[in-house]
C-alpha cells in the first residue's frame, strides 16, 4: 500500500499534462483557418500557401524523425501512404483553404467537423459496420446543427460545398488511411504524406505555368510569411507532436473529446481576429454538431481522431 501510494499524484500529473497537451494541439489545429486567411491578405493564394505549408512541415517532421531515431516503414508502405497523400490529402486540403476564400472561417471549420458522422456513413455503407442508436442520434444531431450552421454563417454556395466537400473526402481517406497506417510510427506517416503533398503542389504549380495560368502566389509582405510559418510550424508540426504526447497520456477516447475544441477555438480566434460575427442559428447549429461529435465519441461508435496522424486540414 505504501509503495503504490507515490503513483497517484504522478498519474494526475500525468493526466494535466495530457490534457494540456491535447488542448495545445487542438488550439493550435484551430488556428490554422485564422493563420490562412492573414496569408491570403498578404497575397497568398491556396497554391501557394499550401505548397510552403507541406514543404516546411515536411522538412521539420523529417528532423524529428532523424533526431528520434524513426525509421520509414517498407518501401510499398511509403509508396502507399505517398499516394494517400497525394491524392486524398491534396484534395482534402485544397477543399478546405479554397473554401476559405468564399466563407467565413468558423463555418468552414465546423462543416470540417463533420467528418466524424461521414465516417460513420460511410462505413455503414462500404464497411457494413452496424448503425448503433448512438450514431443515429448522432445523425440527427449533426444534420439539423449544419443546416444551422450553414444557413446562420456567412458564406457562398460554393464555399459551403468546398466546406463539405473537405469533410467527405476526409472521411473516405480516414477509412482507407485506416488499413494503410496500421503498425506505422504516425510522425513516419505525416513526414511521408506532407512530403508527397508537398511534390504533388510543386508539380501542380509548374504545370499551371507551363499552361499560361499564374504561377502559385507567395505573400508580399513578412506578416504573411508568419501567418505560413504558422500554419506549417505551429498548425501542423506543433499540432502533431503535442497531440500524440497527449494521446500517450489520456488515451484516444479522452483525446477524442477534448480535440473537440478545436472548432471552438477556430470560431473564437475568428470572432476576435477577423471580426466575424457569431449569429444565433450558427452558434446553435455549431453547438448541435460538437455535441452529436461528442455523443459518437462517448458511445464508442466513431473513431479515434485520425487527424494528427493523417492531417485533417
Amino acid at each position: 500500500m505504501t509503495a503504490s501510494a507515490p503513483t497517484a499524484p504522478t498519474d494526475a500529473r500525468d493526466k494535466l499534462a495530457g490534457v494540456l497537451l491535447i488542448a495545445v494541439s487542438a488550439s493550435a489545429f484551430g488556428a490554422m483557418a485564422i493563420f490562412a486567411r492573414f496569408a491570403y491578405a498578404a497575397g497568398a493564394d491556396v497554391y501557394g500557401l499550401l505548397l510552403v505549408r507541406f514543404m516546411l512541415a515536411a522538412a521539420a517532421l523529417a528532423w524529428v524523425m532523424r533526431t528520434r531515431g524513426i525509421a520509414l516503414p517498407p518501401w510499398r508502405r511509403v509508396l502507399a501512404l505517398a499516394a494517400m497523400g497525394g491524392i486524398g490529402y491534396v484534395g482534402q486540403s485544397f477543399c478546405f483553404f479554397s473554401a476559405l476564400n468564399h466563407a467565413q472561417a468558423s463555418l468552414v471549420a465546423l462543416l470540417l467537423y463533420l467528418y466524424p458522422l461521414f465516417v460513420t456513413i460511410l462505413a455503414a455503407i462500404f464497411l457494413k459496420e452496424r448503425l448503433t442508436t448512438a450514431a443515429v442520434v448522432a445523425l440527427v444531431l449533426c444534420s439539423v446543427g449544419a443546416g444551422l450552421t450553414v444557413g446562420g454563417g456567412a458564406g457562398s454556395p460554393l464555399g459551403i460545398a468546398l466546406g463539405l466537400a473537405a469533410a467527405v473526402i476526409y472521411s473516405v481517406y480516414i477509412i482507407v488511411g485506416a488499413r494503410l497506417t496500421a503498425g506505422v510510427n504516425p510522425i513516419a506517416t505525416t513526414t511521408v504524406i506532407c512530403t508527397a503533398a508537398a511534390l504533388v503542389y510543386g508539380a501542380v504549380g509548374m504545370l499551371r505555368a507551363g499552361a499560361g495560368a499564374p504561377p502559385p502566389q507567395f505573400p508580399a509582405d513578412a506578416g504573411g510569411w508568419l501567418a505560413l510559418a504558422g500554419i506549417a510550424l505551429l498548425s501542423t508540426v506543433l499540432a502533431i507532436l503535442t497531440f500524440f504526447a497527449g494521446l500517450q497520456r489520456l488515451g484516444a477516447a479522452q483525446a477524442s473529446m477534448l480535440s473537440t475544441l478545436e472548432p471552438v477555438v477556430t470560431v473564437v480566434l475568428a470572432a476576435l481576429l477577423l471580426g466575424e460575427q457569431i449569429g444565433a442559428a450558427q452558434a446553435l447549429g455549431g453547438g448541435l454538431i460538437l455535441a452529436g461529435v461528442l455523443w459518437l465519441t462517448r458511445r464508442g461508435s466513431a473513431p479515434a481522431p485520425a487527424r494528427a496522424d493523417m492531417q485533417g486540414n
